[in-house]
């Protein structure tokens, strides 16, 4: 795989101008603090009505921990939003490794079937989920060097919110 492939930026997601940037939401899919709040902030009060729109997994629920949802972008600089939603990190016994694996491939594959070209992700899970950044990015950088292996026309933006993370993200990808 071509390192090209995969760049990692110290900034604001919502200001990524790719076919797809990757919401770390919530299971309602509704808004919420973080990365979540700051998309639906941007993208402005459409993109909620489509959100409320998805059917409802059972009360509340509209993506299950894991799992990905597509919606249009609206005001943001990107054609679609992926919601994913990561897991809460309690003593890593309870699946969270691979639920969070699976956002990234969830993720990539609804990228892939939409004829995305590059899709921009967050550190999924690491903000107030707790999820360790440095297992976080271990788990995010191997999952999308095995899906662009067999995909080599996609280009993955890691957007990480400060210097520290990006370093992780840096150190890892240098490590080849």
């Amino acid at each position: 795989m071509e390192n090209n492939q995969i760049e990692v930026v110290e900034g604001d997601i919502t200001l990524c101008k790719v076919d797809a940037i990757v919401n770390a939401a919530n299971r309602t899919l509704l808004g919420g603090g973080g990365v979540d709040g700051a998309i639906h902030r941007s993208a402005g009060p459409e993109l909620l009505k489509e959100c409320e729109a998805l059917p409802e997994l059972e009360p509340g629920v509209r993506c299950q921990t894991g799992d990905a949802k597509l919606t249009r972008a609206y005001q943001l600089p990107a054609k679609y939003v992926i919601h994913t939603v990561g897991p809460v990190s309690r003593d890593g016994l309870h699946g969270e490794a691979e639920k969070l694996r699976d956002c990234y491939q969830h993720s990539l594959e609804l990228a892939v079937q939409n004829n995305c070209r590059s899709i921009a992700f967050p550190a999924i899970s690491t903000g107030v989920y707790h999820f360790p950044p440095k297992k976080a990015a271990e788990i995010a950088v191997s999952t999308v060097k095995e899906f662009l292996s067999n995909h080599p026309d996609l280009e993955v933006l890691f957007v990480c919110f400060d210097r520290r993370t990006a370093s992780i993200y840096h150190h890892l990808l240098s490590d080849e």
